[in-house]
């Protein structure tokens, strides 16, 4: 297929309509690039970042750690407010810290795969919002778009970037970032060069545009075939059932299953308290005297693929669990009771 043929135009140009449906946002501007997830940290940093300019991060994680990095590397002065392991980031010290200075963006991650915690966006983004009503809202959302609510515009996140593999459920590749018109401003009153050739939002909304409006046009070229499989995975979450509302309520109700049946095998979940734990994964402290070559070899053999630790300070001591997309809402393949009964078997 080609990436200007009249067959692929439609196509490109429902996706980024289908992503908006997916956010909740009427006029956030969605941009979909061929990269990985981290290519949208770029996007952010190249696009929003000026030399010196102070953004916070708030850290819950391996990712908080590494959005920082590439914060940094761009020219951003970066400040971090830290959560303890398992934990989210304490708000009054968030809203003390920006209290101290003007900060051009702060960052969060949504729900850190490294640690299975999901922070509370609107609670984030409430803060922001009252105490430094001009720094920009980014939510790090790979591992929470489509299998956590983001209400774009309700909340008024300013970019959420994503990735194509997770709750979006497609092959991974394609780096979906949404932008608020806010941002856009931001982006377009900047006074230096946007630092990226690849990732500039200025060289892509064109396209972007083009292909909505439903005329081809050309930066770089589309990953065509990941497009059409992103528009399957989109078309059956915006536009078929189950609901987004619907959705999400089915990822809280699997991942209740699956860490009450973590809990009755005698397992310690990462997250210090429920209430920060993620919807779409688990992460799992291995027992006392186990590790990933105790236990992932079984559960493979029962066709369950798990991943080890990610965290830094404690990689060889847990494990993860993905329960999001296809696996949560698509009861039939019973995917939850083979995870179950593969995790039974395997800490028997």
């Amino acid at each position: 297929m080609s990436h200007v043929g009249a067959d692929f135009i439609p196509v490109f140009g429902d996706c980024i309509r289908m992503v908006r449906d997916v956010l909740f946002t009427k006029d956030g501007q969605p941009f979909i690039i061929a990269g990985s997830g981290t290519l949208g940290w770029d996007q952010v940093a190249s696009n929003l970042i000026e030399p010196g300019d102070a953004a916070l991060v708030l850290n819950t994680g391996y990712f908080g750690d590494s959005f920082a990095d590439c914060l940094e590397t761009y020219g951003a002065s970066v400040s971090q407010v830290k959560a303890t392991l398992g934990g989210v980031v304490d708000l009054a010290e968030v809203e003390s810290v920006l209290k101290t200075k003007k900060y051009k963006i702060l960052t969060f991650t949504h729900v850190d795969t490294s640690t299975g915690v999901l922070s509370d966006a609107r609670a984030i983004a409430e803060v922001v919002h009252r105490v430094s009503p001009d720094t920009l809202v980014i939510l790090d959302g790979v591992c929470s778009v489509a299998s956590e609510e983001i209400r774009f515009d309700d909340w008024g996140i300013d970019v959420v970037l994503s990735a194509s593999q997770k709750g979006l459920g497609t092959p991974p590749g394609l780096s979906i970032v949404c932008v608020s018109q806010r941002a856009m401003k931001v982006l377009h009153q900047r006074q230096t060069p946007v630092s990226s050739y690849y990732a500039s939002w200025k060289r892509w909304l064109p396209i972007m545009q083009s292909y909505e409006k439903g005329t081809a046009s050309y930066f770089a070229t589309p990953s065509v075939n990941l497009i059409y499989a992103f528009h399957a995975s989109l078309t059956a979450i915006t536009r078929r059932s189950p609901s987004l509302e619907e959705r999400f309520k089915l990822h809280k109700e699997a991942s209740n299953k699956v860490k009450q049946a973590v809990s009755e095998l005698g397992l310690k979940q990462l997250p210090v308290d429920n209430q920060y734990a993620a919807n779409g994964m688990t992460a799992v402290y291995f027992p006392e005297g186990l590790g990933a070559a105790d236990v992932l070899p079984k559960l493979a053999k029962d066709n369950i693929v798990i991943a080890g630790g990610l965290h830094k300070d404690i990689k060889d001591k847990y494990f993860r669990i993905g329960h999001m997309g296809i696996s949560v809402v698509n009861a039939e393949r019973g995917d939850l009771g083979k995870l179950i009964e593969s995790l039974q078997t395997a800490f028997a």
